[in-house]
Formats: structure tokens, C-alpha cells, sequence
């Protein structure tokens, strides 16, 4: 599982996406996250803007990665 290590409080699902190298821009993750491909903690999420904290897990085409401080 890759690791997402962030300096704020939070970091946004797409955003997260594109750090973890599950997607190659931004457009490419609003379209995978609307098209309800993308999970966080194993439950479909279709907000970009999902803000993501310290243990949370994001899954997309058989890869996780978790968010760490």
C-alpha cells in the first residue's frame, strides 16, 4: 500500500489521486471520482473535494494508498 505523507491538516481526495500516481491529472481523477470508481474506506466517493485526514484509506483500480502526518 503507498503512503501519502501531508503536511496540512487534510488533503482532498483528487488531489491525493494525483500524489499517489493513481491518475495523471486533475481532470483524469473528476472523471474517474464522478464515474463513482474511486472508494475512501472501502465506500464509494463521489466528491473531488472529499477532504481526506491522517488514516484514511483511498482504493482506485486495485490500488490503496493511506494518508499519513
Amino acid at each position: 500500500m503507498k503512503q501519502i505523507k501531508i503536511k496540512d491538516e487534510y488533503i482532498k481526495l483528487g488531489q491525493a489521486l494525483k500524489l499517489a500516481g493513481m491518475v495523471g491529472s486533475g481532470v483524469e481523477a473528476k472523471v474517474m471520482i464522478q464515474d463513482g470508481k474511486v472508494l475512501v474506506n472501502g465506500e464509494v466517493e463521489l466528491q473531488r473535494g472529499k477532504k481526506l485526514h491522517n488514516g484514511d484509506v483511498i482504493s482506485f483500480q486495485g490500488e490503496e494508498a493511506e494518508i499519513i502526518e
